[in-house]
């Protein structure tokens, strides 16, 4: 692309990217060391606002929101993060602690950045991840440009169809929260030597969690919810991905999507050496994996599966047009999943104040979630079993809406009202999760 014709800040990136991305992959050795002034440029700090402000989120613990840096001005803003870059006055606040419920009780700790740490980590993160790009692994496919888990469950299906019989599924224990934070920046030096650039990405891991007014700074992990964390926690990962290449890849093919990874054996004495092979490197890098969620399971009778990234993994008998029966691995979603999707439904519909929302404003809710589930969720084969979940679910949304309605008009709940509901919904436009069937020229339906 001519110079001259880059005239959007995105387009003036996406070319920098370019060429860091090709230096790095046509030197496998190099260090860089002349990137921070590439961090506060106008067009990059300008790029990283529109990425955070698209990903929205919360204030951290100074308050300050997006709408107040929008009502502030946005150049304002961005012009004071690049003198504060300029001149060494940058210093990240403390992450503002917030806690998820998990579904067993439990709580998932979730930092929250300031906005003005999100878009220079933002900043900081688009200068080095093209660099980190060239380095990593084809079987890595978390948080990272042009891959998806999308592509992740496909590897895992064809790596168990082609006499995949044994699978090694790993769970590390709160990888987050036990990455060793020194070894992991000797890990970033080996690619970067800018320090002015590693002493920001040590600020950070360094810059500590605010919680009930005291801020605490602990010696291991990343700050989860942090916008260069996942690249942080694929660069650590990474080094799993090298050894593993160098000692296991004979024997069994890993899959990895961030911290949740499985390996795809042909034998239980493959499986056995490659569980080995996986908690020796665990152990280099301080990591422990969970003795009860770690498990070996067997595929080649059909009885047992396993869950990876909401599908359900399992072989199933299938036929030959010339009727020769054969194993195939089919895949549909978890049953965490599947009561994941029933609980969003619930939420929006079974409140006494949803009955004062009209019909057309829940549809519009729900329909780019229906939207969402259905894409991940559906397969690239023919399979029966999540086709019947996914009608399931589409006739528990019917239920669903049949009692709200009745609540709102103070009908009785009856199979006549559940039909009227479904023209209505039909008539709003309400999406279903079940692929339907495609209209051929002759008027009839056919089920794909």
């Amino acid at each position: 692309m001519n110079a001259a014709r880059l005239t959007t800040p995105i387009e003036k990136v996406r070319e920098l990217q370019g060429k860091l991305g090709h230096a790095s992959k046509a030197n496998r050795r190099r260090r860089f060391h002349a990137l921070y002034d590439k961090v506060y440029r106008m067009d990059v700090l300008l790029v990283a606002w529109e990425k955070v402000r698209a990903n929205k989120g919360a204030a951290g613990i100074d308050r300050q929101t997006l709408a107040d840096i929008e009502t502030m001005g946005v150049q304002e803003f961005l012009l004071s993060c690049q003198q504060d870059l300029i001149g060494g006055k940058y210093h990240p606040q403390p992450v503002r602690r917030k806690y998820i419920p998990k579904k067993d009780g439990k709580r998932r700790p979730l930092g929250i950045p300031t906005v003005r740490d999100r878009v220079i980590q933002m900043a900081v993160k688009m200068v080095v991840e093209p660099i980190f790009e060239a380095d990593f692994k084809d079987c890595s496919f978390g948080f990272r440009p042009g891959r998806s888990a999308k592509q992740a469950l496909e590897r895992v299906r064809k790596a168990c169809n082609r006499k995949g019989n044994w699978v090694v599924d790993v769970d590390i224990q709160g990888y987050f929260d036990n990455i060793n934070q020194e070894k992991l920046m000797k890990l970033v030096q080996m690619r970067i030597s800018d320090r002015r650039v590693l002493k920001l990405i040590r600020k950070w891991l360094q810059a500590g969690v605010m919680e009930e007014g005291k801020v605490k700074r602990p010696v291991l992990g990343t700050p989860q919810g942090g916008v260069i964390s996942p690249l942080l926690a694929n660069i650590y990962l990474h080094y799993f991905d090298l050894l593993w290449e160098k000692n296991g890849a004979i024997i069994g093919e890993l899959t990895r999507y961030a911290d949740d990874l499985v390996v795809v054996c042909r034998t239980k004495k493959d499986a056995d050496r490659a569980l080995q092979i996986i908690q020796a490197i665990m152990k280099r890098l301080e990591l422990t994996l969970h003795p009860d969620k770690t498990k070996i399971v067997g595929m080649w009778t059909g009885k047992t599966g396993f869950d990876f990234l909401g599908m359900h993994h399992r072989k199933t008998k299938t036929q030959t047009a010339k009727c020769r029966t054969y194993y195939t691995t089919q895949q549909w979603l978890t049953g965490k999943a599947e009561l994941h999707i029933r609980e969003v439904i619930k939420e929006r519909l079974a409140p006494p104040a949803a009955r004062v929302i009209s019909v057309q404003e829940h549809v519009e809710f729900l329909n780019p979630k229906i939207r969402g589930w259905r894409n991940y969720y559906k397969t690239p084969t023919k399979n029966p079993t999540n086709t019947r979940k996914m009608y399931k679910l589409d006739w528990y949304i019917l239920n669903r809406f049949t009692r709200y309605y009745a609540n709102k008009t103070k009908k009785r709940n009856t199979s006549k009202l559940r039909r009227h509901v479904a023209k209505l919904l039909q008539w709003n436009g309400l999406l279903k999760l079940a692929t339907p069937p495609k209209v051929h020229d002759d008027g009839h339906r056919k089920a794909v």
